[in-house]
């Protein structure tokens, strides 16, 4: 990626607010951290495509956010965390890139739009990439 989209240059100039955002664009993770870490952002990196099921998508959500070992991999202990990462200086610099994010939402829209709801209330910028049959209501990228 030689040089960000329109979408990202302006997520980097504070143009875009946090919140989530459909953003379906090609671009490798390797290169979207690297212009992101650039920017002085964290990323945090999900493949939804290898943990289909809310409970491998817990999972790996915590090992994405770095959550502490002993976290209760439910909705309630990812609400409990998100707080502690919120009060984090610099969360509103970072992104969780969601990849494959609809093959959960098609089984069990409820669980995404919870945890995307608190991913937003954390702070946190998240991009989903990837179809799904029906979305969240995010802005399309």
């Amino acid at each position: 990626m030689s040089a960000p989209d329109d979408f990202l240059a302006d997520l980097l100039a504070g143009r875009v607010p946090p919140g989530v955002h459909r953003w379906e664009v090609a671009y490798a993770v390797a290169d979207v951290r690297a212009t992101l870490e650039r920017a002085g952002w964290r990323l945090f990196h999900l493949d939804g495509r290898a943990h289909p099921s809310r409970a491998e998508t817990l999972e790996a959500l915590g090992e994405a956010l770095a959550l502490p070992s002993w976290w209760g991999r439910n909705l309630d202990a990812l609400a409990d965390c998100l707080r502690d990462l919120a009060a984090e200086p610099g969360t509103g610099r970072t992104a969780l890139l969601w990849d494959g994010w609809g093959v959960l939402h098609d089984q069990d829209p409820r669980t995404v739009d919870v945890v995307l709801r608190l991913l937003a209330g954390a702070g946190l910028t998240v991009l989903l990439r990837g179809p799904s049959s029906t979305g969240p209501d995010a802005t399309d990228r």
